[in-house]
C-alpha cells in the first residue's frame, strides 16, 4: 500500500515539475463539456565530434607470484578378494 502511494507521489511531482519547466502545456477551456488540448515539449537525441583527453590503458609484462593447485589422482584400488562360497 505504501509503495502505490509513494509512487503516486513521485508521479504527481514528475507532472508537476513538467509543468513547472514549461515541457507540458495544458490549456482547459469552459463551456458546457471542457476540452482539453495539451503541447508537448521536444527532445532531441544526437551525436556530434569532439576532441577531448581520454585516459589510456598501458600493457606491460610483468612477472608475479600466482597461487598453484595440484591435483593427484588416488592410487589404484587393488582387486577385492573374491569372497568364497559357504559349503
Amino acid at each position: 500500500m505504501r509503495l502505490i502511494l509513494v509512487l503516486l507521489g513521485l508521479a504527481a511531482l514528475v507532472v508537476v515539475g513538467l509543468l513547472a519547466t514549461g515541457m507540458i502545456s495544458l490549456d482547459a477551456y469552459g463551456g458546457r463539456l471542457p476540452t482539453v488540448s495539451a503541447e508537448t515539449g521536444k527532445v532531441a537525441i544526437g551525436s556530434s565530434n569532439r576532441t577531448m583527453e581520454v585516459p589510456t590503458v598501458e600493457m606491460r609484462n610483468t612477472t608475479v607470484s600466482l597461487p598453484t593447485i595440484e591435483v593427484q589422482k588416488a592410487p589404484e584400488a587393488a582387486p577385492a578378494p573374491t569372497p568364497v562360497p559357504a559349503q
